[in-house]
């Protein structure tokens, strides 16, 4: 026992040694005493905790800490807001204590880290209310954003250790928010990790195999890299650039992505990874440097010429700068290449917190990204700044800004703006201000007169026409796509929403005068659970707008001025309005485990229509709004949505060892238009492999067809043996499984 206490020492104090290691580069005098004080606060807090996976818990947060520091580059008080980010939740430690300890700038950040413990309505979901308080603390500190982001990237890594319910269910939440929010802060290097563990967990089949591929075609691709890039290394030293030209395998999540967006297999995927010119280059000189290098790859490899992107003269909103170019390389292949400087790469590497170095309590820009960064993060601040909005809504709109491309849009007097792809006029008037927003009538689009709803391509020249007289409707939410418009119109909407509650009000006051009742507190509650109201503003804006029929006041009692209502059983409407705490599911047991066919199982399942199970396929089951679990795989985004919100309604579901019903599955398939071909196809499907078909069509177009069949199967063993024998047909290019 004692060797084993010796060991855990030795361990913690190497994983205390390499953190000091990697934030050394970012250190100043006497931050070595602080580090080591955090440390030591740290070890004392968590002394008596240990991980699922048996270890000290101290691990934790010194693998966050050197995340923090090492991957993202951040300085020293980042460094001890990762050492001490859980202490506060979970230890005897204060707020108060940090703050006397390290001052206030790090007590608020720990502070913006704690999670919620409780939240004061039912509706709401916790996880999103959650993640709104996390996404609050943009306003203050972007670091809060950073540390949690390395909290949950090292939390994925040891996934395995927890249960499937909770590998799910974070695994969930990772892709709905965090994968997202760390491609729109830069951090191309974690996100593409963060995905890829998701997957590991969320596809578990389809990320083995894609794994298994990558890892037998290793050597090739190795080959092939080195006979690319060698020429290129030449031309470059011939030239004077110092440059370092090498290639980077591209994640399996990405790839994955490649193959479902194309409708292809793996061995069609052609960018399986990426080559990368690195240059050492001035500040003055990047921008020269980066197209000098640019000629040399084009002028030894053919360029595709719509495939060029210039992110150097505009860099993308998070600050990343980078020229990219798809090349044909030898052997007939398209290979990407990403010409950078080492700042840019250092960037593109460790993304919004490579733009800052900390100092005097102040984060600095250094570098020529600032606008951009600056621009996206006011904008954030904006957005965050109102509280008044349902968790689940605010959480959905901010996710709209996270993934999407952007557009490079010109004021009249030729400044520039960044929206996302598919942004509008009425987007473009909001991004301008938000009087020009709410009193725009159209816009002219390179002189040409358009309607607000007019969608803007990269490149336009725009400037918006206003009215004092327009006002911003309802319908106006379907025609923006930024989170910044939409959050704008909610607020106008909801200003005069109350205006007009405001007279819904006074004519409740008086019908409730009339019926000898009082105009209180508690008996509007009373009456906004009988209108089944979603708020006392909602009841009083439909008084004043007639949705809400007074004379139904007849079915209430009126006891001494007080009002009761009939018992009326409430049917949700949709999952934000049935959000049960866990205890609320007293039917289905906490551990509960859910057994398909199996003829003892007590709950009620059906199976999800989105992604259409089958036998074999990785399974979750998630409790729906009627109390019936319906059967999803794992990977469809539909039940990966829910699970992010509502985790605890996830139940664990397996397949009985043997099942004998058929199920119903679709395979699509295209290639080459020959006689015969959807004979043999038949032949296939009901000869060979002895499967029932429902249906087949097949679409001929300039000799090239497009065919779904749906048959029969009894699991996806089957599935894989059809589509492997289907394949083998001359003139079949690709058969997959139809992806959700």
């Amino acid at each position: 026992m004692e060797t084993n206490v010796e060991s855990e020492k030795h361990a913690i104090l190497k994983d205390y040694r390499q953190l000091l290691r990697v934030a050394r580069p970012y250190m100043e005098k006497g931050d070595d005493k602080r580090i080591r004080h955090a440390f030591e606060l740290a070890l004392d807090a968590h002394k008596h905790m240990r991980r699922k996976s048996g270890e000290p818990y101290i691990h934790h947060p010194l693998e966050v800490a050197k995340i923090v520091a090492g991957d993202m580059g951040l300085g020293t008080t980042s460094v001890i807001c990762a050492l001490l980010h859980d202490t506060v939740e979970d230890t005897e430690l204060t707020l108060e204590d940090i703050k006397k300890e390290f001052g206030a700038t790090t007590a608020k950040i720990i502070d913006g880290l704690t999670k919620i413990s409780k939240i004061s309505h039912q509706t709401e979901s916790i996880q999103a209310e959650n993640y709104r308080k996390i996404l609050l603390t943009l306003s203050d500190d972007i670091r809060v954003i950073l540390i949690k982001i390395a909290d949950r990237l090292h939390n994925m890594r040891t996934l395995d250790g927890m249960s499937r319910k909770n590998q799910l269910k974070i695994a969930s939440e990772t892709i709905y928010l965090y994968a997202p929010l760390s491609h729109r802060l830069g951090l191309y290097s974690i996100k593409g990790e963060l995905e890829d563990l998701a997957m590991k967990y969320t596809d578990s089949d389809k990320y083995k195999e894609i794994a298994k591929a990558l890892e037998s075609t290793k050597k090739d691709r190795a080959k092939y890299i080195n006979d690319f890039v060698k020429p290129l290394q030449e031309e470059m030293d011939k030239s004077g650039l110092k440059a370092k030209v090498f290639g980077r395998p591209k994640s399996i999540s990405s790839i994955w992505n490649k193959m479902r967006k194309k409708e292809v297999d793996f061995e069609d995927v052609y960018d399986k990874f990426a080559i990368r010119v690195i240059l050492e280059s001035p500040l003055e000189k990047e921008k020269e440097d980066c197209w000098r290098a640019y000629s040399i790859v084009t002028d030894k490899y053919s360029p595709q010429p719509n495939r060029m992107r210039d992110w150097i003269s505009h860099p993308k909103g998070n600050g990343y700068e980078s020229l990219h170019t798809t090349v044909m390389g030898p052997g007939g292949k398209w290979v990407e290449v990403q010409i950078r400087s080492q700042r840019m790469d250092e960037v593109a590497e460790k993304g919004l917190a490579a733009h800052y170095k900390y100092k005097e309590n102040k984060f600095k820009s250094t570098n020529t990204a600032e606008e951009a960064i600056e621009s996206w993060l006011m904008q954030v601040r904006e957005f965050l700044k109102n509280p008044d909005v349902n968790p689940i809504d605010f959480i959905n709109d901010f996710k709209l800004q996270l993934y999407q491309k952007e557009i490079y849009i010109f004021t009249p007097k030729g400044d520039l703006k960044i929206l996302p792809a598919g942004a509008t006029a009425l987007d473009f008037a909001y991004s301008i201000h938000t009087n020009v927003g709410d009193t725009c009538i159209g816009a002219k689009v390179n002189n040409k007169l358009v309607p607000i709803s007019h969608v803007l391509v990269n490149g336009d020249q725009a400037e918006i026409i206003t009215s004092r007289k327009q006002r911003p409707s309802e319908d106006w939410l379907n025609i923006v796509t930024t989170s910044r418009a939409k959050s704008k119109i909610k607020n106008s909407l909801r200003e005069e929403k109350r205006k007009i509650a405001e007279e819904g009000k006074e004519i409740l006051e008086r019908k409730l005068n009339q019926f000898k009742a009082n105009f209180t507190n508690d008996n509007i509650n009373v009456l906004t659970n009988f209108y089944k109201a979603p708020s006392s503003m909602d009841l009083f804006y439909g008084i004043a707008k007639g949705t809400i029929n007074l004379n139904d006041l007849k079915q209430l009692k009126n006891v001494g001025g007080g009002l009761e209502v009939p018992r009326v059983e409430k049917v949700a409407k949709s999952y934000e309005e049935f959000v049960p705490a866990p205890e609320e599911n007293g039917d289905i047991p906490k551990n509960a485990e859910l057994i398909i066919f199996d003829e003892s199982s007590k709950f009620p399942y059906e199976f999800a229509k989105c992604c259409g199970a089958i036998p074999g396929d990785d399974v979750v089951g998630f409790i729906s709004i009627n109390g019936v679990i319906k059967i999803h795989r794992t990977g469809c985004p539909n039940v990966i949505n829910l699970m992010s919100k509502y985790g605890y309604r996830i139940i664990k579901t397996r397949w009985t060892a043997n099942t004998t019903p058929a199920f119903l599955t679709t395979i699509k398939l295209n290639g080459l238009d020959g006689i015969g071909l959807i004979n043999k196809m038949t032949s296939v499907i009901s000869s060979d492999m002895k499967i029932n078909m429902q249906s087949l069509s097949v679409e001929t177009k300039d000799g090239i067809f497009e065919g779904l069949i749906k048959v029969f199967v009894k699991d996806n063993s089957q599935v894989t043996k059809l589509i492997n024998k289907l394949k083998s047909l001359d003139g079949v290019t690709s058969v997959i499984r139809e992806e959700i």
